[in-house]
């Protein structure tokens, strides 16, 4: 629980504008210092090693906050048609099924939703028919 408290915490900070200007003004040092290393291969090592580890840290940390959104907004979800009565229970357990039953589910979710929008489109024509 302490590394997904210290993961939101960190995942808040690095998505700050002021983040991105620090970041962005390391950068600009390190090119303007350039011409004081002669562009040796240490000063290029420096930029590379350090983008690579903060990138390589960064998709953990990334990746644990977004399974935390993932979770949070499932729960909601789940809560939310739990709690409506003309939902269909059996979406509860969706990930549970494999690729082909959700496959087939989205494709029943679309055919009823072409069927709705053909209906409020037949209702719409019969309205402005009718006035």
């Amino acid at each position: 629980m302490k590394f997904d408290r210290f993961a939101q915490w960190l995942a808040n900070r690095s998505g700050r504008p002021m983040t991105f200007a620090i970041a962005l003004v390391l950068i600009i040092v390190w090119g303007v210092s350039g011409p004081l290393f002669d562009f040796n291969d240490t000063w290029q090592l420096v930029i590379n090693t350090s983008t690579t580890i903060i990138t390589f840290l960064m998709v953990f940390l990334i990746q644990n906050t977004q399974n935390r959104d993932n979770d949070e907004l499932h729960i909601k979800i789940d809560e939310l048609l739990r709690t409506t009565k003309r939902a269909h229970k059996a979406l509860l357990d969706l990930e549970d099924m494999g690729p082909a039953e959700l496959h087939a589910l989205r494709k029943h979710y679309q055919r009823m939703g072409e069927h709705d929008s053909a209906k409020a489109s037949r209702d719409a024509q019969e309205k402005d028919t009718s006035d």
